[in-house]
């Protein structure tokens, strides 16, 4: 099985931040992931790039401590992420699910303050500087003028904002976002990415999987390729991202067009 790997980025003295060492990812009778080195930048906005069932989302739950690799170890701040408590992980670090249930009714502002309670000790209420953020995060997704609105009344793309909005009032330092920008429009797609581009401008890491090639190139410093069958690639976005590459990426005829003195990614089938 050929495995590339581009490149290891990882260092002897890396001790801070989140990083996995030689992680496999697998499910029953098949490795996804092998030997992933990874060290993810603060600064940074990556991409997780690859077509459906490669194992974008279980290396995004991987690296939250959600599940136990299945081969190497995943480190916040130099502790493997599965000896953490999920505080100490939260106040560091926030996962955008793919799909988000609602079990119990809740309004806009319950739900987004969700994202404060890593914050508040226990036995207190939120403060008045929690519910700020937590309206500047519903601002910043197009929210800000619905707190008290029943979930239950969202449209998809609502909901979808609101659980950004969520993960923003967490306030990490570093985010692993599951396909973001899921059930948006186009427009909502571009502020949503700018938000997390922002964010990591300020110093915050972002990780991000995505389906829209075109969004990665726009938005992402680096690009981790999944191919599914062990193999993975890392590198710039303007190195890796080519036509022969995403052709065998994703199984189909991947062409290039020149637009506004960049390239857009089109499948030709």
């Amino acid at each position: 099985m050929r495995r590339l790997c581009y490149p290891a980025l990882m260092t002897e003295t890396a001790n801070s931040g989140l990083t996995c060492t030689r992680v496999s990812i697998s499910v029953p009778g098949r490795t996804l992931v092998e030997n992933l080195d990874l060290e993810i930048h603060a600064g940074d906005v990556l991409a997780v790039l690859g077509p459906n069932g490669v194992g974008k989302s279980l290396t995004l739950h991987t690296l939250a401590g959600l599940r136990a690799a299945d081969g190497g170890v995943a480190t916040l701040d130099g502790r493997s992420v599965t000896e953490l408590s999920r505080q100490q992980i939260a106040t560091r670090l926030a996962l955008l699910p793919q799909y988000v249930e609602d079990v119990f009714p809740a309004s806009v502002f319950d739900t987004v303050m969700i994202g404060r309670h890593p914050h508040i000790p226990r036995f207190q209420w939120e403060t008045e500087r929690d519910r700020t953020i937590a309206e500047e995060s519903l601002r910043l997704v197009d929210l800000g003028d619905m707190p008290q609105r029943d979930i239950a009344t969202l449209s998809g793309g609502e909901r979808r904002r609101l659980a950004i909005a969520q993960v923003l009032t967490q306030s990490p330092d570093i985010y692993l976002l599951d396909e973001p920008t899921n059930h948006l429009d186009p427009q909502h797609q571009l502020d949503v990415l700018r938000i997390f581009r922002d964010k990591a401008s300020s110093g915050a890491a972002v990780v991000a999987s995505l389906h829209d090639i075109n969004l990665a190139a726009r938005f992402a410093d680096r690009c981790l390729l999944l191919y599914g069958d062990g193999r993975w690639e890392l590198d710039e976005t303007n190195t890796i991202l080519t036509e022969k590459r995403l052709t065998e990426l994703y199984a189909t005829t991947m062409e290039t067009v020149a637009w506004r003195n960049t390239r857009l990614f089109v499948a030709a089938g």
